[in-house]
């Protein structure tokens, strides 16, 4: 096993890691399935794509799954309505990397994984034929040895350190005691201290104070490249620049050749737009995430200000989706930024704002918000989110419509990736929120005719 820290700047640095094979000739680059987490999409891999194509992967041999169902199960082993077993999750990934192999024509893909998505890629591989059609295996945040690990306590979870799957997948492989399937070549990314789901103590779990039995080392395997990166938190251990770093030199044996993403002149967006479930056992806790398509959404797009949020004249893009729930392609301009409006039966009108795209994508994936009972008091609901990682007040620098610490956002540790303000006014006005240097306006809109503001950040 080999464990390195990395110590920024790690750019110039990736070069140097050991586990590296020969390194392919782009032309000939080998597809990437790359697996989302639990209760994620497609979408997450947005910028992770973008910067494999800036470094010369072909663009048609990158490919990001998306499961119809994301969440676990309660337990492994019991139905449960919209959600996926370990089996089914496999399942699913091992239909995907088979049409990946039939389009493409190659012998083997890469997978890469973050969180559940690790879960899928090791079961595939060590029980589902995926040895032989799997060259490079590399999992971000994966909890490899549990979210938790306490003998009795919901071991029937996926997540259990000390249930059946975990203890399965972990069972040594060889005389070295390799917790990691051959001939298949390893690596594993994770924090220093800062991944929610590799914690010592069970905040993140609802049981602060108690010991999980995991430590902050919970997803390294023995027998694979293990990585860590200081202050990443559980998402940004595979959406990071940091963690695209480390996996491009696992796979190619040099530093990456451009470090940003690098603009294109001509720019095309597409996804799907998706719904939400209810949760089968608390529905009245509220709605979940699945990735089934909304047929009948209707999408428009407007070019804004980006210093005010207002629309800059007509509607740019305009369409009604089919059963698929597929939009685009939609021609976008460089340097522009854009609100994309849903309408959708039994959704709230929802207004998301996003700064300018500086590539093309397929996964542009889109979601309403239903407006919860909790706060049907409010004037106007503004959520500023951030999917590809957590927000860390200690980390971050962050103000949401001028606060500095965001309704929800604890003030240490990296836990939540949105915050929500219930505003007491619907006025129309711009609404700001910062992260780390980056801006995004939206408007204001009223949640008494059910509209609510989104202000999504892509970084």
């Amino acid at each position: 096993m080999l464990t390195r820290r990395l110590l920024l700047p790690l750019f110039a640095s990736l070069a140097l890691l050991a586990g590296c094979t020969t390194a392919p000739s782009l032309s000939e680059a080998p597809p990437i399935v790359f697996v989302h987490g639990n209760g994620d999409s497609a979408a997450l891999w947005q910028t992770t794509l973008w910067r494999f194509e800036s470094n010369g992967w072909p663009r048609e041999r990158l490919h990001a799954i998306e499961l119809p169902y994301p969440l676990a199960r309660d337990d492994d082993s019991k139905a449960q309505p919209g959600r996926t077993s370990t089996a089914e999750h496999m399942a699913y990934l091992k239909a995907e990397v088979e049409k990946v192999l039939r389009v493409t024509g190659a012998q083997q893909v890469v997978l890469i994984g973050n969180s559940r998505g690790g879960n899928a890629i090791r079961n595939y591989i060590q029980n589902g034929g995926g040895a032989a059609t799997v060259s490079h295996a590399i999992l971000g945040g994966t909890p490899n040895h549990g979210v938790w690990a306490i003998k009795g306590f919901r071991e029937g979870n996926e997540f259990s350190g000390t249930g059946p799957f975990l203890t399965g997948l972990n069972a040594p492989k060889n005389a070295n005691g390799d917790e990691v399937t051959g001939p298949v070549r390893w690596m594993t990314i994770r924090s220093d201290n800062n991944d929610k789901f590799a914690q010592p103590d069970g905040l993140w779990i609802g049981a602060k104070g108690k010991p999980t039995n995991v430590t902050y080392a919970g997803p390294e395997l023995k027998g694979a490249t293990n990585i860590v990166i200081p202050r990443i938190d559980h998402r940004e251990t595979s959406y990071s620049p940091a963690a695209f770093a480390a996996a491009y030199s696992f796979l190619t044996g040099r530093a990456t050749l451009v470090r940003d993403i690098a603009p294109e002149s001509r720019i095309e967006l597409g996804g799907v737009i998706t719904g939400q479930g209810v949760d089968s056992l608390n529905p009245a806790t509220g709605n979940f995430a699945n990735n089934l398509p909304i047929a009948g959404a209707e999408l428009t797009i407007y070019a804004t200000d980006a210093a005010t949020g207002q629309r800059m004249g007509a509607a740019a893009y305009t369409y009604k989706v089919g059963a698929d729930g597929r939009w685009g392609p939609f021609t976008a301009q460089a340097g522009t930024a854009y609100e994309f409006e849903i309408k959708a039966p039994a959704y709230a009108t929802t207004h998301i704002y996003r700064s300018a795209f500086p590539r093309s994508s397929t996964i542009v994936n889109l979601r309403p918000e239903r407006i919860a009972a909790a706060d049907q008091d409010a004037q106007a609901l503004v959520i500023f989110t951030r999917p590809r990682g957590y927000f860390d007040a200690q980390r971050d620098r962050l103000s949401f419509d001028g606060q500095t610490l965001p309704p929800g956002v604890p003030p240490m540790g990296a836990g939540v990736s949105s915050s929500k303000l219930k505003l007491p006014s619907a006025a129309d006005r711009a609404i700001a929120a910062e992260f780390n240097g980056g801006k995004l306006v939206g408007r204001v809109w009223p949640a008494a005719q059910q509209h609510v503001t989104v202000l999504e950040l892509t970084y």
